[in-house]
């Protein structure tokens, strides 16, 4: 299992577009895959869940992946976390 902070960079947060990318980029990997912000804690799959974290610019998450490609995952949902549009 791996945890790591990530401080969003998105212009715009996780929200809409920039939540769908996410979601389908956390999909293709086998890892269960989970958010957590200000004790809440949804699945990186759901739509849904994302939306209702209401991520936005600056603020810290924990991004928790467990599974046998956790560490990619962990990469390449980084990645998508931290682009400044």
């Amino acid at each position: 299992m791996i945890e790591k902070k990530i401080v969003i960079g998105l212009q715009h947060g996780l929200q809409a577009r920039n939540a769908t990318e996410f979601v389908q980029k956390a999909s293709s990997f086998s890892s269960e895959i989970n958010l957590i912000k200000n004790g809440g804690s949804v699945a990186a799959k759901s739509i849904m869940g994302i939306m209702a974290l209401a991520i936005r610019k600056g603020e810290e998450i924990t991004l928790i992946a467990d599974g046998s490609d956790e560490h990619q995952a962990v990469i390449a949902l980084e990645t998508v976390l931290l682009n400044k549009e």
